[in-house]
């Protein structure tokens, strides 16, 4: 793979998004307020419950997963499936499926830029502020390089999934409820808005085994286990990989059958 290529979009993405500082600006307004309601409410939750630990989680390691997973949210989101359905109902798809760059590489090296950016600009401070103001709650050893890699890995899920549900859009020509549901489920069964500790023991089960808890729930869970084993460190990374795997031969194999269903303006 010639790296050098890619890059370029890379490069292309990072000052693309450092064009629009306004909608960064708002977007840092929205999490604070959304922040605040999460803080309240658990607050409230913990306050009901009656104790301090409520399913092996204190009130401040609920926030501060909580706090980490819309950071998390924030740099991965590539919104690679409205991109799909614009280009299908536009007819642009068929320019991209004309360069000389597989589309599914195309897309997700035009995001790049974008992590790199959300990483230092939202996800990087948070990290920060948060290890500041909790007094060193996050454990900062080797967990930090299990992290990252972890991060990768869930990068690469998130992504096979949207473009499986992007891919969608060539059958349907219309993408909006089916992202509205999929945004839906991944967020809630990948921990992001309740962690998953706080799951019925069946549901949590079913959960682990899935693909969405591998891109929030698993780095996560790896970053602030400070006692967590090594067994336990690669295995949570093991079933990372698999689903890394698992979710682009599908989304590749998906796409490739689903070209056939290509129609532009009724062509």
């Amino acid at each position: 793979m010639n790296l050098k290529k890619y890059l370029t979009f890379t490069r292309a993405g990072i000052i693309e998004a450092l064009q629009f500082r306004l909608s960064f600006v708002v977007m840092v307004a929205g999490n604070l307020l959304y922040l605040i309601v999460v803080y309240f409410l658990w607050k409230a939750i913990y306050a009901s419950s009656g104790t301090d630990i409520v399913n092996g989680m204190t009130f401040t390691d609920t926030l501060i997963y909580l706090v980490l997973a819309t950071a998390l949210f924030n740099f991965m989101e590539m919104y690679t499936v409205w991109e799909m359905g614009r280009n299908i109902q536009s007819g642009k798809i068929v320019l991209d499926l004309l360069k000389p760059m597989e589309y599914r590489n195309l897309l997700f090296w035009s995001y790049s830029g974008g992590f790199v950016t959300q990483f230092l600009l939202t996800f990087l401070p948070t990290f920060i502020a948060v290890s500041i103001v909790t007094h060193g709650a996050i454990h900062l050893g080797i967990n930090i390089l299990y992290f990252i890699i972890s991060v990768v890995m869930a990068i690469v899920i998130n992504y096979n999934i949207d473009f499986l549900v992007g891919t969608v859009c060539l059958y349907t020509e219309s993408i909006w409820g089916i992202n509205i549901m999929k945004q839906v489920v991944v967020l809630l069964l990948s921990g992001a808005t309740v962690p998953i500790a706080f799951f019925p023991d069946t549901l949590k089960t079913v959960v682990y085994w899935l693909p969405f808890q591998s891109i929030y729930n698993a780095p996560l869970s790896i970053l602030l286990d400070a006692e967590a084993e090594p067994k336990a460190v690669f295995t949570t990374l093991g079933i990372q990989l698999v689903w890394c795997i698992v979710m682009t031969v599908l989304s590749k194999a998906f796409w490739k059958t689903s070209l056939r269903q290509i129609t532009v303006n009724g062509g």
